[in-house]
């Protein structure tokens, strides 16, 4: 009798096991599956300074250094070396999304800026609109009232209490103890 009750045993052990085993081979193609669905967030990574084309249209030949800076805000790298060159370096990184990485560099010669070397620049309009992830929000809701709702809307008025201020002093206390 216990012979057969521990053959029962071991084989409903063994049969456990196998569908055990056989449902993990299946979860392997379950998984990827769930990998396509259910990533990480990564966040867009942007660094530096970005240059749109108009901005570096507007640049002149001529124009002294803080003219420049006041149209292109202060250069990412400045250098001891360098002190005739500036560098605006502009890298953006999204997930699923080639990164983009530009370079403006402006030559300047006794504060005047000389040349400029830039790659390929987008238009302000080009880049807001390449900054549409193609994430799907949900529907935007309406974020004012109608008149009807601000009429039936009735907030609460709490009274307030008009006691009148101290008067200031005429002078005051100095800020440091006199020296000794």
């Amino acid at each position: 009798m216990f012979d057969s009750f521990a053959r029962c045993i071991w084989f409903s052990f063994l049969g456990a096991s196998m569908a055990l085993l056989s449902g993990c081979g299946s979860f392997n193609g379950a998984s990827n599956r769930l990998v396509n669905v259910i990533t990480p967030y990564k966040i867009d990574i942007v660094q530096g300074n970005f240059v749109s084309r108009e901005q570096a249209a507007a640049l002149k030949q001529g124009m002294n250094r803080s003219q420049v800076r006041d149209l292109m805000g202060s250069p990412l790298l400045t250098s001891v070396f360098h002190a005739d060159r500036w560098d605006y370096v502009f890298t953006f990184k999204r997930q699923g999304v080639e990164p983009q990485s530009r370079r403006v560099t402006l030559f300047f010669k006794d504060d005047v800026l000389l040349k400029i070397v830039a790659d390929p620049l987008p238009t302000e309009a080009e880049f807001v609109a390449s900054l549409d992830s193609g994430r799907r929000t949900g529907k935007v809701p309406v974020l004012e009232m109608s008149e009807e709702s601000l009429k039936t809307t009735t907030l609460p008025v709490k009274p307030v209490d008009a006691k009148p201020l101290p008067p200031l002093p005429s002078s005051y206390p100095p800020l440091e103890a006199a020296p000794n």
